[in-house]
């Protein structure tokens, strides 16, 4: 899971030069081997998401296996909730870690723990008013599947996102392993890009009308080609919503 800058700077489509003068100034995180930047796949995934910056298709494939869920499906097993309620970050991501649909075995108490620590390494609200929540390390959960739940707030909260704008949606990802949960955090980072989905969250879309959308794009992260959002109708003058 560890990369080279030199794959890392490749990978997110910059110069070396860039990609070390974030590595100097600290704003990307990466450890030191032999005297060698190594950088973590999750660190990448997640500086690229909070710049709202492209995921090479490179990337995604390395991240492709037939066995790995859809985020689509991930939704589905998650399931989109509305009136989650709270003051900050503690008590919104407690109230979203008690609607996730998980085991009765499983310990919500270490999850909200896990998310809190998670935060305090750096706010996982990357803008356009959306967070990210997920564990730093989901090996820990023991979680049989993978779920991500699609929360909408009550009243926006502050989450020290890079944008500056409360975060209004939470998209929390759990998962049962490394991989699979590099996978999702990618497929979410990449349909964060795209306007139609985005539009879907600003409405506070159900299931039945935001995971064709993320169908779509995934449909076209498969095709190594850039999601692009349906063309307005010709005869209703725009796309219904």
């Amino acid at each position: 899971m560890q990369l080279t800058a030199r794959d890392a700077a490749r990978l997110l489509r910059v110069s070396e030069a860039t990609l070390y003068r974030w590595l100097k100034t600290g704003e990307l995180a990466a450890s030191r081997v032999n005297d060698q930047y190594r950088l973590n796949k999750i660190d990448l995934l997640e500086f690229a998401a909070a710049r709202n910056m492209d995921i090479s298709p490179d990337l995604l494939a390395e991240l492709e296996h037939p066995q790995l869920p859809s985020l689509a499906d991930a939704i589905r097993a998650g399931g989109v909730h509305r009136g989650i309620s709270g003051t900050d970050k503690s008590s919104i991501l407690r109230a979203v870690v008690e609607r996730l649909p998980l085991p009765p075995t499983s310990d919500r108490e270490l999850l909200h723990r896990v998310l809190l620590a998670r935060e305090a390494l750096g706010s996982t609200g990357f803008g356009n008013g959306i967070a990210i929540p997920h564990p730093r390390n989901p090996i820990v959960l023991r979680i049989p599947r993978p779920a991500v739940a699609v929360c909408y707030l009550d009243r926006p909260v502050d989450f020290e996102a890079l944008d500056g704008n409360a975060v209004h949606t939470l998209v929390t990802v759990v998962s049962p392993s490394t991989r699979v949960h590099l996978h999702l955090l990618a497929l979410v980072a990449a349909s964060l890009r795209d306007p139609a989905v985005l539009k879907k969250f600003e409405a506070r879309a159900g299931a039945e009308e935001l995971v064709p959308e993320i169908e779509r794009v995934e449909e076209a992260i498969a095709l190594h080609r850039s999601p692009r959002a349906p063309e307005p109708s010709r005869e209703g003058g725009g796309v219904a919503p």
